[in-house]
């Protein structure tokens, strides 16, 4: 059985969550001690040497990361629905996964962290990056109903996590209906799955 390593409150393993729910997936979800420190101890450094969740296992293969996780779970189990093959849809996609290791790492999600959980950030900084972020992802979904296609790809769960978190952060995304209506789109969804902080329309 699949297994994944986890927090409770991390919207990168909620990436995870959220795929396996939505192709249907049986697994293990196996919460990681994160107030003792399991996420850096030698057995858990073996399976991620950056001490981070979340960690998916499958048989004898173990990945790190949230957005290699997207990209394994739908080649492997899912089909071109979520990943497409077609090197003028693939691309898209993947620049929304390098949009929310980036820009979405470094503006809500840094500022969720800094506000729910006390970590010391630049957060001027912070606040420039998410504000340009949700301009930027304004424009796209007042033209589009998903990120990079016509229909939900991993694109969309790469960014959907840190966006619906975003009020814990003191991100007010009232004044984006288009974000909005994107967030309502996706809880829509057969099989979805929701987190504790979330914003909920």
């Amino acid at each position: 059985m699949l297994k994944l390593y986890q927090f409770a409150v991390s919207g990168n393993a909620h990436k995870a969550r959220m795929l396996l729910s939505f192709l249907g997936l049986d697994y293990e979800g196996i919460a990681v001690d994160g107030l003792n420190k399991q996420h850096k101890t030698a057995e858990f450094l073996a399976m991620n040497p950056f001490g981070q969740v979340p960690v998916l296992v499958d048989g004898d293969f173990s990945l790190r990361d949230s957005n290699a996780i997207l990209v394994y779970l739908a080649r492997q189990y899912g089909d071109a629905h979520w990943l497409p093959n077609e090197p003028q849809a693939l691309a898209p996609v993947m620049t929304w996964l390098a949009t929310s290791a980036n820009e979405l790492a470094w503006g809500p999600s840094r500022l969720r962290v800094h506000y729910k959980f006390g970590r010391e950030i630049n957060v001027a900084e912070s606040e420039q990056i998410t504000a340009n972020l949700l301009t930027i992802l304004e424009t796209q979904l007042t033209a589009s109903d998903w990120l990079a296609l016509d229909h939900i790809t991993i694109a969309d769960l790469a960014i959907y996590p840190y966006i619906a978190l975003a009020p814990e952060g003191k991100v007010d995304l009232s004044p984006y209906p288009a974000i909005l209506a994107w967030l309502r789109r996706i809880q829509a969804m057969p099989n979805y799955v929701g987190m504790i902080g979330m914003w909920e329309g």
